[in-house]
């Protein structure tokens, strides 16, 4: 493998996590105040990875404007736009010519792993076949299409979320795929196809062999509210091998940049605050806490276990417990975001307001 080649499906429109993708798309979801696929970017560079093409379709020029040509991290970005989704397969068939006939990896843009993929390429290589699917041991296959391996580690088998009690194996896939170029010899042109519905089963079907790599580090694959809120607190505890943003100034405490903090402020970890953010005098932040760049925390307001995305307001004797605020939302004073609440990004929640458990407000809503 000459340049170490990777595609990083970007592509994805993340209904699951709305109204958090109302505005954006799920690649650019922060985990720890930087997008989830820039912890993927990472972990590509941090495995030698030089040449990246990245597939868009909803909110495309935001990545593209974030990432630009990838020479920040010190590799190579290219884009594939699809004006209509081709799915996984699809749109690697799309920059077919990208991989120049080399092995080549496939990876979820939308993800949060640390995944050793130096091991997933040499187990590759050992074990000879035209694909590798990197499984994921997961607690409750009834949530997953599961993936039944032989001794070898041969892949002979798929049961798509089985009854309890019924399945034959615990390995999910986790979406991260080393094919040989021969793979495209399986892929049709020119329309929507998708590696788990129609390649893996038709490899079956013609008894080409093909394994699985399973792996005992970190992933989560941020697919609903409850997973996304846990990877961020994963990160900010340290289940994840993620780069958290800011300077470490006591254990569990990240501060961003020009921020100032007032008087009389309790912080208990894990915390990570951004860049120029004020957190004033009184407020209080139980952690896990992560606040977005520009984010205003006013006197005596409450954080409990909540994730504040950038810019926007905490008021005067408000509280946050166990919520998510999108970008440049206002919390007014004496207001309540309450267990598992949502609150889209450009929304404004009024004075004194309750927000009760699980409710979620969509993008530039105003509730007074």
């Amino acid at each position: 493998m000459n340049k170490n080649k990777a595609m990083v499906l970007a592509a994805g429109l993340g209904t699951r996590l709305r109204p958090l993708t109302d505005l954006i798309s799920k690649p650019m979801a922060p985990i720890v105040n930087k997008p989830v696929m820039e912890h993927i970017i990472e972990l590509l560079v941090k495995h030698n990875f030089k040449d990246v093409v990245c597939n868009l379709h909803w909110y495309p020029e935001a990545i593209k404007d974030y990432f630009g040509d990838g020479s920040r991290w010190g590799l190579s970005i290219s884009y594939s736009y699809e004006e209509f989704l081709m799915g996984t397969a699809g749109g690697a068939k799309n920059v077919e010519d990208f991989f120049e006939c080399q092995t080549f990896l496939i990876i979820s843009g939308d993800a949060l792993t640390d995944i050793d993929l130096t091991e997933v390429f040499k187990f590759h290589k050992r074990k000879g076949g035209i694909a590798t699917l990197v499984l994921t041991e997961v607690d409750d296959p009834s949530q997953y299409g599961v993936v039944i391996l032989d001794k070898e580690d041969k892949i002979v088998g798929f049961q798509e979320k089985p009854l309890a009690g019924e399945e034959k194996s615990n390995l999910a896939n986790s979406g991260i795929y080393v094919f040989e170029s021969d793979i495209f010899n399986y892929i049709q042109e020119k329309t929507f196809y998708d590696f788990g519905k129609n390649v893996f089963p038709d490899l079956l079907l013609k008894q080409i062999p093909y394994y699985g790599f399973k792996h005992s580090q970190y992933w989560n694959d941020v697919g609903g509210l409850e997973e996304y809120q846990r990877g961020n607190f994963d990160a900010l505890e340290g289940k994840v091998k993620v780069n958290i943003p800011g300077k470490q100034i006591r254990e569990g405490v990240w501060v961003g940049k020009n921020c100032r903090v007032q008087e009389e402020v309790v912080i208990i970890p894990p915390v990570c605050i951004g860049n120029s953010c004020t957190i004033k005098k009184g407020a209080k932040l139980f952690g896990p806490i992560i606040l977005g760049d520009n984010t205003v925390v006013d006197e005596r307001a409450v954080l409990y276990r909540g994730i504040k995305w950038g810019s926007g307001y905490i008021g005067k004797d408000a509280s946050l417990i166990g919520a998510i605020i999108g970008y440049n939302a206002k919390i007014k004073d004496k207001a309540s975001v309450l267990e598992k609440a949502v609150i889209g990004s450009k929304s404004i929640i009024g004075d004194g307001i309750i927000i009760h458990p699980s409710v979620k407000i969509m993008s530039n809503e105003v509730i007074k």
